[in-house]
């Protein structure tokens, strides 16, 4: 069998496995190409993407173009005379680009697509109360995470699994799905599928301030999720009523219980050695959490500290 050669497209951790498992493939990575150097922080720091740093430590020709349909940027691409390009959470490439090699432009994705199309698969797939997710390779097309499916392979979600932990699951597996797929490629010995919009299609949008604030007004079950959807970044967010300060939920359990009809969904309730909230159909048993301008803690820290926050009230 011929070696690949390969032109790798990435900016994440998530990227790096896949990166990782074709060096140590009998493939051949001819350029690496990640997002521009950024700044970040307070102090403007400058930073690199950890594709960009696996690149560097491994000494694999490195491309960082600003405008992805930049003719140079474009000629260069073509006279590397790859086979095939392999894609992982990369931006979304211009039809100029996708078309160059031969055997085409592939992208992993972390879900099971048609399901979960968009930029946050893993995230959205706990919030969903999914009990099954995994990981899927396809040929790029025109529509973003609508290509032709060639593999997939299934991962259990566990019940009180979190995001960071699936993460990593889905990165060791995702990895070796794309060494498969790029044997069968190699071979001619696949047959690709056209994904349908048939049946109830959950996405995957990208995450933002907005639809990551929890709803009290959801089942406990549903915020449980919310919140592990969530863990261990960007959080689940509420809002303290009278002071305004933003109250970050990192880990919960969730005891279902009779209505309370004294106490609103989104009440606090502290006591010795536990922080509860009520729900509409039981309480959040809080484990971890954060207050605005503090560092995150666990429920006896913040009892210690924040003992006032007793009957407050969460927006």
């Amino acid at each position: 069998m011929n070696k690949l050669k390969i032109v790798f497209m990435g900016t994440t951790d998530f990227a790096v496995g896949c990166l990782d498992a074709l060096m140590n493939s009998s493939h051949q990575i001819k350029a690496v190409i990640t997002a521009p150097d950024r700044e970040a922080g307070r102090g403007k720091k400058i930073t690199h993407s950890e594709v960009k740093k696996y690149a560097i430590n491994n000494n694999l020709k490195l491309l960082q173009p600003i405008k992805l349909k930049d003719e140079n940027f474009v000629n260069e691409l073509k006279s590397i005379n790859a086979d095939i390009f392999v894609v992982v959470a990369f931006r979304m490439l211009p039809e100029l680009v996708w078309r160059i090699p031969l055997k085409g432009t592939i992208n992993l994705h972390a879900s099971l697509l048609p399901q979960l199309r968009g930029a946050a698969p893993i995230h959205w797939a706990i919030i969903n109360g999914l009990k099954e997710t995994g990981v899927t390779t396809f040929f790029i097309n025109k529509k973003i995470d609508f290509g032709d499916i060639i593999q997939q392979s299934k991962v259990k979600i566990g019940d009180i699994e979190n995001t960071g932990e699936l993460y990593e699951k889905l990165k060791k597996d995702g990895s070796k799905l794309l060494i498969s797929t790029l044997k069968i490629i190699n071979n001619d010995n696949f047959q690709s599928t056209r994904q349908t919009n048939s049946g109830k299609l959950l996405l995957a949008p990208k995450l933002n301030k907005i639809n990551t604030r929890i709803n009290w007004n959801d089942s406990g079950k549903d915020i449980f999720n919310f919140v592990r959807g969530l863990s261990p970044y960007p959080s689940a967010w509420s809002k303290e009523k009278r002071s305004g300060k933003i109250l970050k939920l990192h880990s919960v359990k969730f005891e279902k219980s009779k209505t309370n009809k004294i106490n609103h969904a989104g009440t606090i309730q502290i006591d010795k050695n536990t922080i509860k909230i009520i729900t509409k159909d039981g309480y959040l048993d809080v484990l971890e959490l954060q207050i605005e301008g503090k560092k995150r803690m666990s429920n006896l820290e913040f009892i210690n500290g924040y003992k006032n926050f007793n009957s407050k009230h969460l927006l």
